[in-house]
């Protein structure tokens, strides 16, 4: 509970408005999740302002505002007017962080609780609740909210704090040095527990022992009379407590300690580890003495909750329980949301929902916890893993080593996320078969991979899915889609609030990126199997980077949507598609060089021929290879590209005579392009078709038709329904765009692209003033213009005509003078309140507001598949 002059007293804010509460149930910081009586605190965020959503939260019905001075005094008359005549208190601070840090210390300072700080680097979480569980057996214990644990985290936590509780038990997280000391200095701890030092975060501290040292201030943090528990087994975090002088390790104490002989090692003996729980026991490693025991039991998932049960114990007893109290206690801990959570799931699966975070030692254990749970011959083992984040330059080896791991202890593998690959990669390198590795892209195909197993497996497997990943990888959201009981999420998942529901993680490297809808390409991919039906196969074009989408993410997402086969342009497209696993059909439409012929075969992709020289090459080479390469015939019937003219049907038939004949070759594919399927009128189309049936007549006379006849792109897909034939080469499309004016997608079709950029700078040019190079833009007026990083470098093109206009706060924004190579100019005069990191879209929706791919195109006098395709590799992509 907050009070009004409590607040008032600590942050020495100025009460602008009364209101008619004089205490507020909490602090909450995101207007989504505020509850009624809560006061809202408006944050500055790294990606967002707090004051911009002053009166969602009166609407929300918050009991009071915490703002700051410099935002109060630029209100219009209106918003002042709305805020001082409300119920709501309004209380302004120079600056609301330092405020609640104020608040914090002022009121640990005023019901003087026990203090007990937990960190390190894994499993603080766990820890902080079982030692908080097991003290309010006995004693009024509050305990830092879900994982707030950091500076701005447990200040809003501690707006629950009440005077009666005895001990507040606070988790300290640190992502950069010197956190933990700031975090010590304003919650002064009394007893401290560390957990462990694994690699975390180490993009900032950049090695094991400078972590180390971080986690280490919170020893030199306590009071002389202070205690602090560490894991002793924790090899690294044992070390830097050697290090200490002997006057600072008086009371460090290992969680294994014994009272007896504490100089004797002790040893961990497992008594029991199922669903039901761990059992365990503490003895004294010394056949002579064996005096004294421990044994603890809880519900806790995996031989590593052993440290949490122990942690929770020993505080217990050092805050006055006897060994039976803490014991009985212990008995009653549940393992956390998110945290080796057991849960119900399809088909009778039982679900290790492991999805709050990850790390390599937490995918480890959870792993080993997967391991133990289930028959070592069942064949049940599922692990669904996603990426581990936020460990700098361990990111590839972390993950190459739980990739080890996973193969010892999983049957199938399925991973979703690009360093998840290289964790697939290790495990196949460790000895996991590779057709128990499925790749995905999307958390729905990852659902769905898990589905097709769960439906394979024989009768009477007990099938067990762990799922894990880093937070912000979402990997909650794969489980929410095998709950047996989906509408029990809320309930038992993490990040299921209304504010974490909207949030999307982006890990663009710069503030100008494209967005990708994995989940409109699935979607797409179904609807064209739909319209082609079941007998017609799809081959998803994947040239220029799925023309700027990203080949391999797009490439999985299709194969898992029902596509068969892919295609590139070139060899060397093909080359990033094998390097991430997929295995699918890849057909080279384009030109091969006999130089090249080799690496093709290597790659094991199917080669478009249409000469005999470069048949007879391909043959050779493959001989050498001792391989046999696919091929494909194209026949050029108006389009004027490669392949063979259809007059030339004589020398088709040769060609294809010649590829059956020819050691290495097999002949399995004819095809042709179209010219003008994308036009109103099909009768130059039509005419195509029928001079390709004709072809097709001629070897099917001669029993040399081969198995896979194409000819359809989007277009003709899409309009022409006899030119399915066996296969559609489906490109435009498959991203949700149309192929042209006169023939566009259907309505149920998503485009899969959007591109955004933030407001870098916002500022007033005189009249009369030059805008960027050649000045060919000169203001009439006083002009206010927003900077944005984004240029011609990027794909958003500079001449001869440029984008024309941008959407900003949902309305269309002209760009003023040239486009630079990195940077531009927009007119926001007439939109209020932009400011530096609004969001700008470029391509796609904005509130109300669209601008599509095609409406780019028609202002630059061109077509949407350029539009897309020119943005530039340095513009990161991100689904």
């Amino acid at each position: 509970m907050i009070y009004l002059d409590h607040l008032l007293q600590a942050t020495r804010g100025a009460l602008q408005n009364a209101g008619t509460a004089t205490q507020f149930t909490g602090f909450s910081h995101d207007s989504r999740q505020l509850e009624p009586g809560e006061l809202f605190v408006a944050v500055r965020g790294e990606r967002g302002n707090g004051h911009d959503y002053l009166l969602d939260a009166l609407r929300k019905g918050a009991g009071g505002l915490l703002l700051e001075a410099r935002t109060f005094s630029q209100l219009s008359e209106q918003m002042l007017t709305t805020l001082q005549t409300s119920d709501c208190a309004l209380v302004v601070v120079e600056d609301t962080r330092l405020a609640l840090q104020a608040y914090a210390q002022f009121i640990l300072a005023r019901w003087k609780p026990t203090v007990i700080a937990v960190t390190g680097s894994v499993g603080k979480t766990s820890t902080k609740e079982a030692i908080a569980s097991v003290l309010s057996t006995r004693y009024p214990t509050f305990r830092s909210w879900q994982n707030y644990n950091d500076l701005l985290g447990i200040p809003l936590s501690l707006g629950r704090l009440e005077e009666q509780h005895r001990y507040a038990v606070l988790e300290l997280g640190c992502d950069h040095p010197g956190e933990i000391t700031e975090l010590c200095h304003l919650v002064q701890p009394q007893m401290g527990v560390l957990t462990n030092i694994q690699p975390v975060q180490l993009q900032y501290f950049g090695s094991l022992d400078q972590l180390a040292n971080e986690l280490g201030t919170l020893l030199t943090a306590l009071p002389k009379d202070g205690y602090c528990f560490y894991n002793h087994q924790d090899l690294l975090l044992q070390s830097m407590v050697n290090t200490y002088p002997p006057q600072q390790q008086t009371h460090l104490q290992p969680f294994v300690s014994l009272p007896s002989h504490p100089e004797v090692p002790v040893q961990i003996r497992l008594r029991q580890l199922d669903w039901d729980g761990l059992k365990f026991q503490v003895a004294e490693d010394d056949q002579e003495l064996s005096l004294e025991t421990i044994e603890l039991s809880s519900h806790l998932l995996g031989r590593h909750a052993s440290a949490t049960m122990l942690a929770a114990y020993q505080v217990a007893i050092r805050c006055g329980f006897t060994p039976e109290e803490a014991s009985l206690a212990i008995q009653l801990l549940q393992p956390l949301v998110g945290r080796l959570s057991p849960l119900p799931g399809l088909q009778g699966a039982r679900l290790l929902d492991d999805t709050h975070n990850a790390s390599p030692a937490s995918l480890i254990a959870g792993l080993e916890t997967l391991k133990a749970l289930t028959p070592a011959q069942g064949g049940g083992r599922i692990a669904v893993l996603g990426d581990m984040l936020n460990l700098g330059a361990y990111e590839e080896e972390a993950h190459r080593v739980v990739g080890t791991v996973a193969a010892e202890c999983v049957d199938y593998l399925i991973v979703r996320g690009e360093l998840a690959d290289i964790l697939a990669t290790s495990a196949l390198q460790a000895g996991l078969d590779s057709e128990r590795i499925i790749f995905t892209s999307s958390h729905e195909d990852a659902a769905q991979a898990v589905r097709n197993l769960l439906d394979n497996l024989p009768t009477g497997v007990e099938a067990v899915v762990l799922i894990k990943g880093s937070e912000e990888t979402r990997m909650e959201r794969v489980t929410e889609m095998l709950l047996a009981r989906p509408w029990e999420a809320s309930e038992c998942l993490v990040r299921q609030t209304p504010g974490w529901k909207k949030t999307i993680f982006r890990h663009a490297d710069r503030p100008t990126w494209v967005e990708i809808d994995l989940n409109a390409i699935g979607n797409n991919t179904h609807h064209l199997q739909a319209l082609v039906g079941p007998h017609v196969q799809i081959l998803i074009s994947l040239k220029a980077d799925a023309y700027g989408h990203g080949a391999v993410k797009v490439a999985r997402t299709a194969l898992h949507n029902g596509a068969r086969m892919l295609g590139v342009a070139t060899v060397t497209e093909a080359i990033p598609l094998r390097e991430a696993n997929i295995t699918a059909p890849i057909l080279v439409f384009g030109y091969v060089p006999l130089w090249q012929m080799r690496e093709a075969i290597r790659l094991g992709v199917t080669i478009t021929l249409y000469s005999s020289e470069a048949a007879q090459a391909l043959s050779h080479a493959a001989q050498e290879l001792d391989k046999t390469v696919r091929v494909h015939v194209k026949v050029d019937t108006g389009m004027g590209r490669l392949g063979i003219r259809w007059e030339q049907s004589e020398e088709i038939i040769a060609l294809v005579r010649e590829i059956t004949a020819l050691p290495g070759l097999e002949l399995e594919g004819l095809y042709t392009h179209f010219a003008q399927a994308d036009a109103s009128d099909q009768s130059y189309s039509l005419m195509q078709l029928a001079r390709f049936q004709q072809i097709l007549a001629l070897l099917e006379e001669q029993s040399l038709r081969p198995p896979i006849v194409h000819a359809a792109n989007s277009a003709a897909t899409l309009s022409l329904t006899a030119a399915h034939f066996d296969l559609v080469r489906p490109g435009i499309a498959i991203y949700g765009l149309d192929p042209s004016p006169e023939v566009r997608v259907p309505s149920e079709f998503r485009p899969a692209l959007s591109f955004r950029t933030q407001v870098s700078q916002v500022k007033w040019i005189p009249a009369g003033e030059g805008i960027s190079y050649g000045s060919t833009y000169w203001t009439t007026r006083p002009t206010k213009i927003a900077v944005l990083p984004v240029g011609y470098a990027d794909g958003f093109r500079r001449g001869p005509q440029n984008w024309g206009y941008v959407l900003i706060h949902g309305q269309e924004a002209p760009i003023l003078g040239r486009v630079c190579m990195d940077q531009c100019m927009i007119d926001v005069t007439d939109i209020p309140h932009v400011r530096v990191g609004d969001e700008v879209v470029l391509i796609g929706r904005q509130g109300e507001a669209t601008l599509t791919a095609e409406k780019v195109a028609e202002r630059l006098g061109t077509i949407n598949y350029e539009v897309v395709a020119e943005l530039l590799a340095r513009v990161p992509r991100v689904d």
